[in-house]
């Protein structure tokens, strides 16, 4: 069996989705903290100001986890390769949740 073969073996859609659920799960606990603690928001924000950061963030950090679930699947040989993969990966991670963060925030609490 080819490399390619076996990638689509393993990768099944329960794994996929369960690893994006952790990522989603991730975000909304980061997003939670910030938009749960503004008391009286200003009414400029809208009625609904909390819905928009609750739904964003998770979904791209959930994306984002993704790739660092996808890591996995590439398996260089020596220890520094899979140092790389794993910092590239995190990376990702941590940048998806970020930009998550700020589109999702965009227009009540970051301005």
């Amino acid at each position: 069996m080819t490399r390619t073969n076996e990638f689509i073996n393993q990768l099944t859609l329960k794994s996929v989705l369960t690893r994006m659920l952790i990522g989603a799960l991730i975000g909304l606990a980061v997003i939670s903290f910030f938009v749960f603690s503004v008391n009286n928001p200003p009414t400029e924000w809208g009625e609904y100001c909390r819905v928009k950061p609750l739904i964003i963030t998770p979904l791209v950090s959930a994306l984002g986890f993704l790739s660092y679930y996808l890591k996995d699947y590439i398996n260089p040989k020596s220890d520094a390769g899979k140092i790389i993969v794993f910092l590239i990966s995190f990376v990702a991670f941590v940048v998806a949740l970020w930009l998550g963060t700020v589109l999702g925030l965009d227009g009540t609490l970051w301005n």
